[in-house]
């Protein structure tokens, strides 16, 4: 299928974006108008786009149904100031029971039964059971355009966090990604939660350059059972390894004494038992049984 998206209609085009472009942080932005009426309203048109200087955005687009625009926008113009208040599992179902669609001057904090604390730099409250609450200012309004689904870049400068100790390790007191269950936006009615069970790592090379898969020797690169993710694993080290004879492994050892008669086959044995060692991280163990074909 190939979308011209200028040849759909707004709603079909918004459904299909919205479940290409997923997942998506969700954030609760509360904002005041210069008369204090407080407005929260939850975003998954948001993310974080600097950190020197902290640069946090969302977007509180027009609606596509009628083109009209939210509260959340009129108060920022009017009092250029929002706190971002981290959405996590403990609080999906407030958070989708305060994006109904109320009548200006309702207090979503009420209707949602969350909490109202003070922020300390700026005028709109925080949500206190939020784990992660940041206050901002706003720089910058950015219109995309009129018509309905046009979003609004509410571009925010960061000013403080408010962090709850429980989230944070024991060492260190940095965030313990495993301790907050983010919640992230999909498509249509669907959500995702981030925890300890779908949690994984990827090695960032920061300091050396991967080799690269080009650099991989062929029969890696062509391998019929190393998939796209193995390679870019064995190709992050910043140097071809080399043979290690200190290295043994009583597997390695029944593959050579069970398929030396038939070298394809035991290509293809040494390639799925490297594959099983990158999916539990051992790449140097990986690297080991597939140099024990040279």
């Amino acid at each position: 299928m190939t979308l011209d998206l200028a040849s759909l209609s707004p709603v079909l085009r918004q459904n299909f974006l919205q479940y290409a472009v997923a997942p998506r942080p969700v954030c609760f932005a509360s904002t005041i108008d210069s008369s204090g009426q407080v407005n929260l309203s939850p975003f998954s048109f948001f993310n974080l786009f600097s950190s020197t200087p902290p640069i946090l955005v969302f977007s509180p687009a027009r609606r596509v149904r009628d083109n009209t625009t939210k509260h959340t926008l009129h108060n920022v113009l009017d009092v250029p100031e929002v706190v971002i208040n981290i959405v996590d599992y403990d609080m999906v179902q407030q958070t989708s029971l305060a994006s109904c669609e109320y009548p200006k001057g309702t207090n979503e904090f009420l209707k949602a039964g969350l909490t109202e604390m003070p922020a300390t730099r700026v005028r709109p409250p925080m949500v206190k059971e939020s784990k992660i609450k940041i206050e901002c200012k706003v720089i910058e309004i950015k219109p995309l355009g009129e018509e309905g689904g046009a979003g609004n870049l509410v571009i925010c400068e960061a000013l403080c966090m408010h962090i709850d100790d429980a989230i944070l390790d024991d060492e260190k007191k940095m965030i313990d990604q495993r301790r907050i269950h983010h919640i992230a936006r999909l498509g249509g009615d669907w959500y995702c939660r981030v925890d300890e069970h779908n949690l994984f790592q990827v090695e960032k090379p920061n300091t050396k350059l991967g080799i690269g898969i080009d650099a991989l020797p062929s029969p890696l690169r062509n391998s019929t059972i190393l998939s796209g993710n193995d390679l870019g694993q064995l190709a992050n080290v910043h140097e071809l390894p080399t043979i290690d004879p200190a290295f043994h492994d009583d597997t390695l050892k029944n593959i050579f004494q069970y398929y030396s008669v038939n070298p394809d086959e035991m290509e293809k044995e040494l390639h799925a038992y490297a594959k099983k060692l990158l999916s539990q991280g051992k790449v140097a163990e990986a690297w080991q049984v597939l140099l024990a074909l040279n």
